[in-house]
């Protein structure tokens, strides 16, 4: 059977068939996400409540045991870990990697629902989650700092206009306001005059309440019209407070101004972030699983410039960290790599074969197979990301083989006399099982990878399927366009004239063969020598095997350091910001750090204490 027959008879049905896997390629590679790694849905849930001022104690017994008791109903959980704070209690769940992270995620949130009655009412709000994974890290760091403008203003800008906008750009799962700080009315009473006009810290309270408020009052209906009615009662301000009537003594009101200080200030006084040394916020984007992390990137910095034009003059937006810069190098480079690849490969081939009409076949044949596989890349929703990279660059000597195989064999019946058509005819007849057993034994050798369990199996899922759908297109390209390239652009031997420049290669390697000819003779006179050569070989490989560092991913330069600093248990806010600033002036003496940012109760770790 002749598998090859019919796409060398019609060669406008190849060559259109051709077409469309290039089409398809290229438009799949026009809309692959691009990112670092593959999206990778991690078996693990961390679950965050807070308490302010509770102590780290309050939080194991009266937040965290709760939790712990409803979350030890699930099934499949492999390990639970909690860590209390200073008004923080962060818990980890690790599932089976066999458990759908999804249901697990909904089974997480039926256990803080269901532990929500044991849980201290006084919680600001109730325990929240999420999935651990790499991809939910921050892809850009905005900072935002205004030198002479008060940080509930400059909240305002940050989280109203800011984060709310750029949470609305496709593609964008969260922005997250590092050292926020929200307009608030503090007002600290002074127990002395409490204690000489008899009054209570709760009496204070229900005043306030009672004074702040906004109820609808009703509806006047008359013959003609309605009027709805509306109270003036909420206070906006620190001003509004201070008159505010507390209570009367002798007659004479006592009002809030007169028991001690009502100012603006913020929600959360004890958390700050820093900008270079300079006091501001700084806002973390981050994306939607699966989306192109370059092109999210890109939308955000979009909207920059008209955020500039609405904030005021003395408002800087500056870009701390992209994400996205890391990611282009690397994938550029990737890229380069791959076209370097196909280049050498091609000028190997036109070395040996030294035709111009012969280099040809395979060197159109491997850019199509690589093509080709961006396709299948995009219908399986994979990422343009190192690794999916890495299988077509590794593809690229496994999808030249089955070209040359199919182009030597013709050649060879052409030397031998045969006519180019029927050359292509009987060349194809006799290789195309085999072609076929050499590609699915490549294929079969990916097949573990593709089924290997863990994180590491998770992580080579789109490497295994990448360069197996690479193999399987370059099969399909050298059993149809190969052979039919071959019967049109090749040449009779008779037909064939030779150079000076074929000559002098034709003497380099037959040069070659008599080199390796005596190498091969002296090897068999000597098999024990050889054989010893080998265990020497073999013995430093393997030791060397044992001893070279290992690890799940290979070190990466982001340009990023991220240091954690933590203090004893009980530091009060002020002297956490006194060690941090310090901090921050031991950084701002280094000539190679570009920028930087610095935070107290509002960073990754949480509490007053880090």
């Amino acid at each position: 059977m002749n598998i090859s027959a019919l796409f060398i008879r019609r060669p406008v049905t190849t060559t259109l068939l051709m077409a469309a896997i290039l089409i398809f390629g290229i438009m799949g590679y026009r809309l692959l996400p691009v990112s670092d790694l593959p999206n990778v849905d991690y078996p693990t849930i961390n679950v965050t409540a807070n308490l302010p001022g509770a102590s780290p104690q309050t939080m194991a017994s009266s937040v965290a045991t709760p939790l712990e008791r409803e979350f030890s109903t699930i099934a499949g959980i492999e390990s639970m870990s909690s860590n209390s704070t200073l008004g923080s209690t962060s818990i980890t769940i690790t599932f089976d990697l066999s458990r759908d992270i999804d249901a697990a995620a909904q089974d997480v949130q039926a256990a803080i629902a269901r532990a929500q009655r044991r849980l201290p009412p006084e919680m600001p709000n109730p325990p929240s989650y999420r999935k651990v994974n790499p991809a939910d890290q921050p892809i850009l760091f905005l900072a935002v700092t205004a030198p002479g403008l008060p940080l509930y203003e400059l909240n305002e800008y940050a989280e109203t206009l800011m984060a709310q906008r750029i949470s609305m750009v496709n593609g964008v799962a969260q922005v997250n306001v590092f050292g926020s700080q929200n307009y608030a009315v503090r007002i600290q009473l002074d127990p002395r005059e409490l204690a000489a006009r008899e009054l209570g810290i709760d009496e204070v309270a229900d005043a306030i309440s009672r004074g702040n408020v906004k109820l609808p009052v009703g509806t006047l209906y008359g013959s003609e019209t309605a009027v709805t009615l509306e109270s003036t009662g909420q206070l906006m301000d620190a001003a509004a407070y201070r008159p505010l009537i507390v209570a009367y003594r002798n007659g004479n009101p006592i009002r809030l101004e007169m028991l001690g200080r009502v100012i603006d200030s913020v929600e959360d006084d004890k958390r700050a972030a820093w900008f270079n040394g300079v006091r501001g916020m700084v806002l973390a984007v981050q994306r939607q699983p699966g989306t192109n992390t370059v092109q999210v990137v890109d939308d955000v910095k979009a909207l920059l410039p008209s955020f500039r034009q609405q904030l005021p003059a003395g408002v800087t937006i500056s870009e701390l960290y992209d994400r996205s810069i890391s990611i282009r190098e690397s994938v550029e480079d990737v890229k380069f790599t791959l076209w370097l690849t196909l280049c050498l490969v091609v000028m190997v081939i036109f070395l040996f074969l030294r035709n111009l009409r012969a280099t040809i076949i395979p060197s159109v044949a491997m850019p199509l197979s690589i093509v080709g596989a961006f396709a299948v890349m995009y219908l399986l929703e994979f990422n343009l990301d190192n690794l999916s990279l890495m299988a077509l660059t590794l593809s690229v000597g496994f999808v030249v083989d089955d070209a040359i195989v199919m182009l030597e064999n013709i050649v060879r019946h052409i030397e031998q006399g045969e006519g180019v058509l029927e050359a292509a005819y009987n060349g194809a007849r006799e290789i195309g099982f085999t072609i076929v057993s050499m590609t699915v034994s490549l294929v079969a050798v990916f097949i573990p990878v593709l089924f290997m369990g863990g994180l590491v199996g998770r992580l080579l899922h789109e490497f295994a399927i990448t360069i197996s759908a690479a193999i399987l297109i370059s099969g399909v390209v050298s059993l149809t366009l190969t052979p039919m390239m071959c019967s049109r652009l090749l040449r009779p031997h008779a037909k064939q004239g030779h150079g000076r420049l074929y000559a002098l290669s034709e003497r380099f390697f037959d040069g070659m063969l008599a080199a390796y000819e005596w190498g091969l003779r002296g090897v068999l006179r000597h098999r024990l020598v050889t054989m010893l050569l080998s265990v020497a070989v073999l013995i430093p490989t393997a030791y060397l095997f044992v001893k070279i560092p290992k690890g799940f991913l290979p070190s990466e330069d982001a340009g990023r350091i991220m240091v954690s600093t933590e203090a004893a248990e009980g530091i009060s806010f002020e002297s956490m910001v006194r060690h941090q600033l310090a901090l921050v002036d031991i950084v701002k003496t280094d000539e190679n750090v570009a920028s930087f940012m610095a935070s107290v109760g509002g960073g990754y770790m949480g509490g007053a204490n880090a």
